[in-house]
């Protein structure tokens, strides 16, 4: 039997503590699911619907991602490091985050 697909609410949760712990907050757009028409930016609604979408889009893509472990490694560590996150294209900017 599949498992059941999040609902929009567990996505939602999942979506904005990915977003905090990136120090993004949802909350700083515009409510409602228009745009706000002197920035341009989405509406709140808008925004995550849109990401709700890209997630349920990429889950099985996404899961399925592993990074390949040098040969030879063994299998428990080649799961840790399959959880690295990729690195950053601007790595200075991350010193403030990681102190």
């Amino acid at each position: 039997m599949p498992p059941t697909p999040p609902t929009d609410v567990e996505l939602d949760m999942l979506i904005r503590a990915r977003l905090a712990s990136l120090g993004i907050d949802l909350d700083q757009l515009p409510a409602g699911t228009g745009t706000d028409p002197q920035t341009g930016a989405p509406g709140r609604d808008a925004a995550l619907a849109s990401l709700r979408s890209f997630v349920r889009g990429t889950v099985g893509t996404l899961a399925g991602y592993q990074l390949p472990a040098p040969a030879g490694t063994a299998a428990d560590t080649a799961d840790a490091l399959s959880q690295q996150h990729a690195p950053m294209l601007y790595p200075s900017i991350s010193t403030e985050w990681r102190q």
